[in-house]
């Protein structure tokens, strides 16, 4: 009995010894992310000024052993400086960012609720191949229409402007499919008593569907804003004015002498997404948990 007790705890002590080894893993790169901010441009020239050295035909090499640091010999808010005060160019990125996704989280996620509530009340053969095609639609990449976003922006006057952005992301049929599949499961019974206790339609989509399904909203909207902050091919195609890009496109464009400033700028990306995660965690681990079915 104790050797099966022992050998429990081992094999406990075990995964959670990996398990912390495949989060420092994967936090690795956000840690040191953050900590390089706050370095100094001398401290991060002496630590990978010869990875950041360019040769002829935009190569780059490593001459010496790099010194990876996480912690900064002093900290410094030069970079901060710079990024929030002296160069207008990265916040005016951050702000495109911002008047692009906002709108699009939350448009989508109104669509799809009334979208999701249609698919799920109304029956017939019409409405599964329209529901079909919303599949089908969420399984291309989004490369696949790009050109044909591009087209029907041309045709409605909105290339190059940030409709040609915003307005197919509306419409995504990502939040419609998600919220469908976990609206059908709400058991038929409920439905059922509320029309016995006098409830129209907008009684149940407001009071039954609705209210259910709240933590796999919150869900959707959490993956919908990470997945078109970190949009980079739609503006590139649709927006020829660089005034109009996100700043997940400028991030790309910094100069790799300027390193220190693209690990400050890259920590400002991050804190939105970082903050509607740890704002949100217990939404988005119980639209998770329930989305085979209905919370009891």
């Amino acid at each position: 009995m104790k050797i099966k007790k022992t050998f429990k705890y081992v094999n406990l002590a075990l995964m959670m010894f990996i398990a912390i080894m495949f989060a420092a893993l994967f936090l690795f790169p956000t840690i040191f992310t953050i900590t390089n901010s706050f370095m100094s441009t001398s401290e991060l020239a002496s630590n990978y000024g010869k990875v950041f050295e360019t040769l002829t035909g935009n190569k780059t090499y490593v001459q010496e052993t790099t010194n990876f640091k996480l912690i900064p010999d002093m900290v410094s808010f030069s970079q901060y400086t710079t990024v929030l005060i002296k160069s207008p160019d990265y916040l005016l990125k951050f702000w495109n960012s911002v008047i692009l996704v906002v709108p699009i989280v939350i448009f989508q996620l109104l669509v799809a609720v009334f979208a999701s509530y249609g698919f799920t009340r109304v029956r017939g053969r019409l409405k599964e191949m329209i529901f079909f095609a919303y599949i089908i639609l969420m399984l291309m990449p989004y490369q696949v229409t790009l050109v044909p976003n591009y087209l029907v922006s041309q045709w409605l006057g909105i290339l190059d402007t940030r409709m040609a952005i915003i307005l197919p992301g509306v419409f995504s049929p990502f939040a419609v499919f998600i919220l469908t599949k976990y609206m059908r499961r709400i058991p038929i019974g409920i439905i059922e008593a509320a029309k016995l206790d006098g409830a129209g339609e907008w009684g149940i989509f407001s009071k039954i569907c609705f209210q259910l399904s709240k933590s796999t909203l919150y869900s959707v909207a959490i993956l919908v804003f990470i997945d078109y902050w970190n949009m980079a091919e739609q503006p590139l195609i649709l927006l020829a004015d660089s005034q109009l890009h996100p700043l997940s496109v400028f991030l790309a464009q910094i100069n790799q002498g300027e390193v220190g400033l693209a690990f400050a700028v890259a920590t400002i990306y991050m804190i939105p997404t970082i903050l509607m995660f740890l704002y949100g965690e217990e939404y988005l681990i119980e639209g998770i948990t329930y989305s085979g079915g209905i919370k009891g």
